[in-house]
């Protein structure tokens, strides 16, 4: 499958999410909300990538609406890590304003996608 600008970002995003949980877990001791938000920032593009191989335009919908779900989940994880200071304001603003671009993109595709079904 050709790579989209969604699977190239959320890639990118995801690489960056793994580093902040290396972080957390290594330097910060936070082992708890550092798992969830690997696990949702690491499923956008797991999620995205199945959508590629999609035996359905049902299932290519159903795939990008849970990358869509799973970036709205890592923007909850790291607005609480900001609120409890684990996360350092230009860090959140730059990973927020990243995943916040992902949503928009996933949105915009789930719309136009299911005006196509």
């Amino acid at each position: 499958m050709k790579d989209d600008i969604s699977q190239v970002k959320s890639e990118l995003f995801a690489v960056r999410i793994i580093e902040l949980y290396k972080y957390l877990s290594g330097s910060k001791k936070e082992f708890v909300l550092s798992r969830q938000i690997l696990r949702s920032g690491t499923s956008i593009g797991a999620n995205i990538s199945e959508a590629g191989y999609a035996i359905s335009k049902k299932d290519f919908l159903s795939k990008k609406y849970i990358a869509l779900k799973e970036a709205v989940e890592t923007l909850y994880w790291l607005r609480l890590l900001h609120k409890t200071a684990f996360l350092p304001e230009t860090e959140f603003n730059s990973l927020y304003k990243d995943c916040q671009e992902l949503v928009k993109i996933l949105v915009a595709a789930t719309k136009s996608i299911k005006t196509k079904l």
